[in-house]
């Protein structure tokens, strides 16, 4: 028996993905076989993916990400630009006040 240590937001966020990986797949009339073969993987691996399960290596969801026209939206997932946590904590901590120091107005 193994225990599951993932959290439950990022389960449901693998189940979600899957989701959308088999409504992308179908919206393209992709049968499941002709997917697989396309990405290198197994028809069973891809079964996997579109149940969300966490034991499929990423590289297994960008390859049928990819065979489905999607890489680029995989790609940006973690772009920082798009980060607001991060860009809210670096404004946190910007500083309050910007010095020059006498060796550099000596060199002015």
């Amino acid at each position: 028996m193994s225990i599951k240590n993932t959290p439950l937001p990022a389960t449901r966020a693998l189940k979600k993905l899957g989701q959308d990986i088999r409504e992308a797949r179908k919206r393209r009339r992709i049968p499941m076989q002709l997917a697989a073969d396309r990405a290198s993987i197994s028809r069973a691996t891809l079964s996997k993916i579109e149940k969300g399960d966490e034991g499929v290596s990423l590289g297994a969801y960008a390859k049928i990400i990819f065979v489905l026209g999607m890489i680029d939206r995989l790609a940006n997932l973690a772009d920082p630009s798009v980060d607001e946590l991060g860009l809210e904590l670096e404004a946190e901590n910007l500083p309050k006040r910007i010095r020059i120091s006498r060796k550099e107005k000596e060199l002015d």
